[in-house]
């Protein structure tokens, strides 16, 4: 079904716009910003993430304090990681993790040096989850921002920190393509807008409602990106604020699944569902679906994550007690958290910043031991992987 509403987009889009009157964007339309949906369509989907999370809980129930908290910096640590690579921004993995560890008290071991931008990212993930049930305001949104840029620049790019977009360099449009040839995706409101639909919105995020929590943290996240507020940042606030209304429906500030992961896996189908609804009518029904089900499976990988953590656990609880080297430690650790490609005494050596002659002892002392094991498949370098253990 997805495949033919994106070969569609355009012509989907412009027909509703004949159809439905003389507008082209969402907040155009004369009902805005008064959401409506089908709520006899996402009644199953709502009842199938509830459940979903029950058993992920009910897991975790299971496990001690210690490693539930290793389960959450997992996820944090994917959240914060992959909500900045959506944007095409990529981020240290160890530095996430360290900064979020410290914060969280897990240890951890040595902790990554951390530059002021992870940190900004990170301050503002652990803000909007940890301190959900507090209100938010113009200037915890406006903190939010400066933390995402400490320099006051994006890029090579100036920006207003702080303070909403004032469109002095023409509309805020979402584009593609090479300059010259360039095509509009999306128009924001303008800026002399933006105060009162601003002020609107936060209302609506810190007032009551009867509409589902579930369902709140999907409109939350399509409304903030539809104001596209900020020069430059909004989508990461946006799936922020979509955080911060998912730990409310929770009920818990401690997170253990992260939809910026799974947004980041599905990034094509994000953006189009995007576009496709903000060039719509009010009736949101399905972008409200296509969140419920991507919620859906970013649960369902978050029993993947708990696995992996488990697994760590079990394999640490065994070799805790044989004497390694630091350089052992970190590279047995990268393969527990999921190596990328094959480990091989030169990739070692690198990782390690160690000569091939110190790699090749350090793995030559772990096969001894039966820690690792040469991998079965060929090529032209060996490669080594983690040995089950023993049962």
């Amino acid at each position: 079904m997805c495949g033919d509403w994106l070969a569609n987009a355009e012509d989907v889009a412009h027909n509703l716009r004949m159809n439905s009157g003389d507008y082209t964007y969402i907040w155009q339309t004369g009902d805005w910003p008064h959401w409506r949906f089908d709520l006899a369509v996402l009644a199953g989907p709502m009842a199938e993430v509830s459940r979903a999370q029950g058993v992920l809980l009910g897991r975790l129930a299971d496990v001690g304090m210690a490693l539930r908290g290793q389960a959450s910096l997992a996820a944090l640590t994917e959240d914060v990681v992959k909500t900045s690579e959506i944007e095409g921004e990529t981020l240290s993995v160890e530095s996430v993790r360290s900064s979020i560890a410290r914060r969280l008290g897990v240890d951890i071991g040595a902790l990554a040096p951390v530059d002021r931008h992870v940190e900004g990212v990170v301050e503002m993930v652990l803000d909007a989850t940890a301190n959900a049930a507090t209100p938010v305001t113009q200037e915890r949104v406006f903190g939010w921002h400066a933390a995402l840029f400490p320099t006051g620049y994006s890029g090579l790019a100036k920006i207003s920190v702080g303070a909403w977009r004032d469109d002095a360099n023409g509309p805020m449009q979402v584009v593609s393509g090479p300059i010259g040839r360039q095509r509009v995706h999306y128009e924001a409101p303008p800026a002399n807008r933006l105060d009162s639909e601003t002020r609107r919105f936060l209302d609506w995020v810190n007032g009551p409602s009867n509409d589902p929590p579930l369902l709140r943290a999907g409109l939350g996240h399509l409304w903030f990106v539809t104001l596209h507020p900020f020069d430059d940042g909004n989508g990461r606030i946006a799936r922020a604020m979509g955080d911060l209304l998912l730990a409310r429906a929770d009920g818990s500030p401690q997170r253990f699944y992260s939809l910026s992961a799974q947004i980041q896996r599905e990034r094509k189908a994000y953006y189009d569902i995007l576009e496709r609804t903000q060039k719509r009518s009010m009736d949101v029904t399905e972008w409200l679906l296509w969140f419920l089900e991507t919620l859906h499976r970013a649960v369902d990988q978050a029993q993947v994550t708990l696995d992996t953590v488990l697994a760590k656990a079990r394999f640490w609880r065994h070799w805790g007690s044989m004497p390694l080297n630091e350089r052992q430690v970190k590279l047995l650790n990268k393969l527990l958290d999921g190596f990328d490609g094959k480990l091989t005494t030169s990739k070692w050596a690198a990782i390690a910043k160690c000569s091939q002659d110190t790699a090749l002892r350090d793995i030559s002392d772990l096969l001894t031991r039966g820690v690792l094991r040469k991998a079965d498949a060929g090529g032209r370098s060996t490669s080594y992987e983690l040995d089950d253990l023993p049962q």
